[in-house]
């Protein structure tokens, strides 16, 4: 891990380095995308299993490519009665906050007397991507499909990667079910993305696609847009702890850890204004490391993506955490209430020492689903509003149109645009 001191030589600079950051992808990632998405947009479903056996390792055949009901019903029988209570009382939470923050219909009249309003639809076909890789994500099966089965999608399809084997984890595929997946598919990577959007002989394409995936599946679904829609760029998972001398270390340390066992590109960040709270962090850090089962993952984060900061302020805390923009932030401080309205870019926010982020990840209701690499400062997190189409209403009657018609003239007229004009003027007179 890497320790910065706000005392120490070009401080700011080191700082900056980690810090402030945008969401861009590599010039090789982005060129890999474009040739998967060139190749599944001319050979649709060959280009797909040819991917797939390439990247994965699975040798599948077209028929393969979507689960069977026959498999979904072994996943069932297999499922001990611990994980049925877990993923009954995640998918609880979930739908009880996911309806709490859909859009409703509404109407009112303007000052012309016209009715005016918006109306509220599910989409009629989304596409919900679920990473496999080294741990099979069935929290995020619920806090994605199930945000959309809340708001009344018809068709959920997911696509998830198998395993060399062509299997999908039987307890991934119970809970995809259970969240209300109407179709599954067991492909991942910027392929299943490619599929979704420009859709192939075997699957439909969608009108949005959700969920997220690593710096492959993130770059194609910015490149697909337009195709589709997005609903945010959720990658690598990443957290920042900003703390001062309140802080339990314990506590503290193994959020930190939760997080870096995802591996990969996974980023973890601790920031205090206390000496004694970062050397203890550092320790418990390095003693509860060892007694993990994911050492190669947990190992490979803390040496080329971990960095403790000591800040002059906690305000100065603030500043660098706005700046990174992380996906989980846990705050922990005696000037909470001060500070919380001031983190504007973080994807979820856990307050206080009892609030662990993975109580978020797996149960608390809200979706862990949020933006990674600096994308917060552009994107929320997974909301259920994002499942549903927004359509605007408008109806004027004769008196309305009336006090309507001089000020579209004006405006047709400043706009060179008669028609417009004449179309409201052909009503009145």
């Amino acid at each position: 891990m890497r320790i910065l001191r706000y005392n120490e030589p070009v401080f700011d600079r080191k700082a900056a380095a980690f810090f402030s950051r945008r969401a861009i992808a590599s010039d090789e990632v982005r060129d890999v995308v474009a040739g998967v998405l060139a190749d599944v947009a001319k050979r649709g479903d060959k280009a797909v299993l040819e991917l797939t056996k390439k990247f994965d390792k699975a040798n599948l055949k077209t028929g393969e490519l979507r689960v069977t009901s026959a498999e979904i019903a072994a996943a069932k029988k297999q499922a001990t009665p611990d994980v049925r209570r877990a993923i009954t009382a995640s998918r609880k939470n979930v739908t009880a906050f996911a309806r709490q923050s859909l859009r409703r219909n509404w109407r009112m009249k303007n000052e012309q007397g016209a009715t005016v309003g918006e109306v509220y639809q599910p989409f009629e076909r989304v596409g919900v991507y679920v990473p496999g890789g080294s741990a099979p994500l069935v929290s995020t099966s619920l806090m994605t499909v199930g945000f959309a089965a809340a708001a009344k999608v018809p068709e959920i399809a997911v696509c998830t990667p198998c395993g060399p084997d062509g299997t999908i984890n039987p307890n991934l595929l119970f809970a995809l079910d259970a969240a209300g997946a109407t179709e599954i598919y067991r492909i991942g990577g910027a392929q299943a993305i490619a599929a979704l959007a420009l859709g192939t002989k075997t699957i439909a394409p969608v009108a949005k696609i959700f969920g997220p995936g690593n710096s492959y599946v993130v770059e194609a679904k910015r490149q697909v847009f337009g195709l589709a829609s997005i609903d945010l760029l959720p990658g690598p998972s990443e957290i920042l702890v900003l703390a001062d001398k309140t802080g339990n270390p314990d506590f503290i340390a193994a959020d930190l850890l939760a997080q870096a066992e995802h591996g990969g590109d996974s980023v973890i960040g601790f920031l205090t204004d206390s000496k004694k709270l970062l050397n203890d962090v550092v320790k418990a850090v390095e003693t509860q490391s060892k007694t993990l089962s994911r050492q190669k993952q947990l190992l490979n984060v803390i040496k080329k993506n971990c960095v403790f900061t000591l800040v002059k302020t906690l305000d100065q805390g603030v500043e660098f955490v706005n700046d990174f923009a992380p996906e989980h932030l846990s705050l922990i401080a005696a000037r909470e209430k001060e500070i919380l309205p001031r983190i504007t870019t973080s994807g979820a926010i856990f307050l206080g020492n009892q609030s662990p982020v993975a109580v978020g990840d797996f149960l608390a209701g809200p979706s862990h689903t949020l933006p990674t690499g600096g994308a917060g400062k552009s994107f929320p997190g997974l909301m259920a509003d994002q499942f549903q189409r927004r359509t605007s209403i408008v109806r004027l009657n004769e008196s309305a149109m009336k006090k309507s018609e001089p000020i579209v003239s004006t405006f047709a007229e400043i706009e060179g645009l008669d028609a417009h004009g004449r179309s409201a003027t052909i009503r009145v007179e």
